[in-house]
């Protein structure tokens, strides 16, 4: 037996993997990319010029006192440098502004996207807190990256060949190969040490949104939590990860230490020896004081932003381990894809069809066995059955949540799989049997079901369910406040909000998943007369709890441990003495112990 596949899971990227995937996004503003490199460029010649005008003023004030003359020329192009350096460092910043921003805005947009496309597989494994955190990690390493790739890396390394081309052709050879053996040394321990280091961070990444995880897993959970009294043990949980990702955070920071003792022996080896090389040079008669100065601020020049760069790459290598996982999210792969060439659904009758459905949610457990069925368009279907037949499947596999492991579900005698999964989901509305509202206002969930609906259609969506009176009782109406999953709500009034929601979004298609289960006899009568004249007009699939419910319907098929054992209409199907028959007879008699 065929099951679908998850989708490719993500290998563990390197670095240059994860740049390539963030190039398109930032080549999308290449105009401005080009302009800031400009600039950059412009500000890094501008400032290692300077040093030049300032050997110049200095060796021009270094005459007798009667050969002595202001420097004008020099002292003028001193400023000019100075101020184009400054001038084209923010204009470099202003033009890359956008670039950063509106990268990150894009690839966040892009994740978004993709995460809503993954599969109802994959939603039902993750856990929130880790994903957020890893979002909101890689999002901020992505600023960082090019922040400091342009504004640090590139300047810097750009200045340093700049500056050992000017030593190599103003002076000796050993200038140049002390410069460039200085940075050589430095580079190459940075990275070794780096390297080495972020095993550390990784786990320290691990940890913290596992940490984080528990944490709003917990929280998320609050009611439970308390109805178990089990504070301690949700807290225990959490400090236990916490301690780990202290343990990582303090050899992190250990490594750092040793990494910053190394780089700082090997600038002060660098500067003392390219000061004596200029000392000998004045002492010799070979130099000028000017070049001595030249040397000096071409050493202040440099290495200052070298020992940045050391910080800089550090943060880069943390900040391309955060993008790892962001970025290894948006290379899962969609379970259930739209084909090529899928068509889009228009039609406002629908009939329904399940030709032989095999379906698991894993290899080695299968849910539906050869389940055969068909909706009429504007019929109702009423499917009942023990906890865990497979009812509730029948619903997700409708909307395609899942691909079917076997046979075919159709619409109009199309294949859905054929079909754009957009378009199949507009033309089919479900009220769910565990309902979840978003934390915003009763206006706001009710009209969920079409944000384009006018105010008399979200009262009257409202009336149809019969929670508008409720709703005209509260303090704020509509504008209510219903918390987080609408936890401010009772069950019935989040049912009656998911109701309305459904109607309002007025599809061909309807799913009522125990859509009464939570209300109380008298509202249930009520909203049960509303949604029969509902699904007169509509093909109406009801996964039933409670039969008194289906009694009207078309067809009511009984599913046992993913089979259809029995299918007819209520009357011939209580004078089969089957298994409805037996579930009827329970249910009456409960209701009249009652």
């Amino acid at each position: 037996m065929r099951f679908t596949s998850r989708g490719p899971a993500p290998q563990r990227r390197n670095d240059i993997q994860t740049i390539k995937s963030l190039l398109p996004y930032v080549w999308q503003f290449k105009w401005r990319v080009i302009a800031a490199i400009i600039c950059l460029v412009a500000a890094k010649v501008a400032s290692v010029i300077l040093p030049l005008f300032l050997k110049d003023i200095v060796d021009k004030l270094s005459v007798p006192a009667t050969l002595l003359a202001l420097p004008v020329a020099a002292l003028v192009g001193y400023g000019f440098a100075r101020l184009a350096s400054s001038v084209f460092g923010e204009l470099r910043d202003a033009l890359f502004a956008r670039v950063t921003q509106g990268s990150i805005r894009r690839i966040a947009a892009q994740l978004f996207q993709h995460l809503f496309a993954l599969s109802l597989r994959f939603h039902m494994q993750r856990q929130t807190g880790g994903l957020s955190r890893d979002i909101e990690r890689g999002t901020k390493g992505i600023g960082f990256l090019l922040n400091f790739m342009v504004f640090n890396i590139l300047p810097t390394l750009l200045e340093i060949s700049m500056v050992a081309a000017i030593l190599l052709w103003r002076y000796e050879w050993p200038f140049a190969v002390a410069t460039l053996g200085t940075i050589g040394s430095y580079i190459a321990f940075t990275l070794f040490v780096t390297e080495k280091r972020m095993v550390y961070r990784r786990s320290m990444n691990d940890l913290d949104s596992k940490a984080n995880t528990k944490a709003i897993d917990a929280l998320i959970n609050y009611e439970t939590v308390k109805y178990f009294g089990n504070e301690g043990y949700e807290l225990d949980r959490y400090d236990r990860n916490l301690g780990k990702w202290v343990d990582s955070a303090v050899k992190n920071q250990v490594s750092l230490n040793f990494l910053n003792m190394g780089q700082a022996a090997i600038i002060t080896v660098g500067v003392t020896l390219l000061l004596w090389l200029s000392a000998s040079g004045v002492v010799n008669q070979t130099m000028t004081v000017g070049d001595v100065v030249l040397v000096s601020a071409y050493l202040t020049q440099l290495y200052a932003p070298l020992n940045f760069l050391g910080f800089v790459y550090r943060e880069i290598k943390h900040a391309l381990a955060d993008m790892e996982r962001m970025f290894g999210l948006m290379e899962l792969g969609e379970e259930v894809a739209d084909r090529p060439g899928a068509k889009k659904l228009r039609t406002s009758q629908a009939s329904v069809t399940f030709e032989n459905v095999d379906f698991g949610y894993e290899a080695n457990r299968q849910i539906l066995f050869g389940v055969d069925f068909t909706i009429p368009a504007g019929h109702t279907l009423a499917v009942v059955g023990a906890s865990g037949a497979g009812k509730s499947t029948l619903s997700r596999l409708l909307f395609r949540f899942y691909d079917v492991n076997a046979g075919a579900i159709k619409i109009n005698d199309i294949d859905i799989r054929d079909l754009t999964q957009a378009s199949l989901r507009h033309h089919i509305g479900i009220v769910p049997q565990d309902t979840v509202l978003f934390n915003d206002t009763i206006l706001y969930n009710i009209a969920y079901g079409n944000p384009l609906a006018t105010q008399e259609e979200i009262v009257q969506a409202a009336k149809s369910s019969s929670i508008h009176d409720f709703v005209m009782g509260l303090p704020d109406g509509y504008q209510t406040q219903v918390g987080e999953r609408g936890l401010k709500l009772s069950g019935g009034e989040k049912q009656r909000v998911a109701i309305a929601r459904t109607l309002l979004k007025n599809p061909p298609v309807l799913i009522l998943d125990e859509a009464t289960s939570a209300l109380d006899t008298k509202t249930e009568r009520a909203i049960q007369e509303e949604l029969s004249q509902i699904a007169r007009n509509r093909t109406t699939l009801i996964i039933a709890h409670r039969l008194s419910t289906i009694v009207d319907a078309d067809e009511i098929m009984v599913l046992d441990q993913g089979r259809v054992q029995e299918r007819g209409t209520h009357r011939d199907l209580l004078a089969r003495q089957g298994r409805y028959a037996q579930m009827w007879a329970m249910q009456q008699a409960r209701q009249e112990a009652v």
